[in-house]
């Protein structure tokens, strides 16, 4: 979204409610002079936040085929 600083600035508030992930483009006179992006969530918050949620079947270490490096020729 592109809008102009006079328009950003008598609607900022409504604006900033509104805002999307690709954020605004603030223009003068047509020229883009600054991008409000929103602020990115704490990431230390999304640990553990799928607790409860996810079922894992299987080892997640391994990758299912067995491997002898004893019995392994060159």
């Amino acid at each position: 979204m592109r809008i102009g600083a006079a328009q950003f600035k008598e609607q900022c508030l409504a604006l900033i409610d509104q805002l999307d992930p690709e954020g605004i483009v603030i223009t003068k006179h047509g020229r883009p002079v600054a991008r409000l992006l929103p602020y990115d969530q704490d990431p230390a918050r999304l640990i553990g936040a799928l607790r409860g949620q996810i079922e894992v079947h299987g080892d997640l270490l391994s990758t299912g085929t067995y491997w002898n490096a004893v019995d392994a020729k060159p």
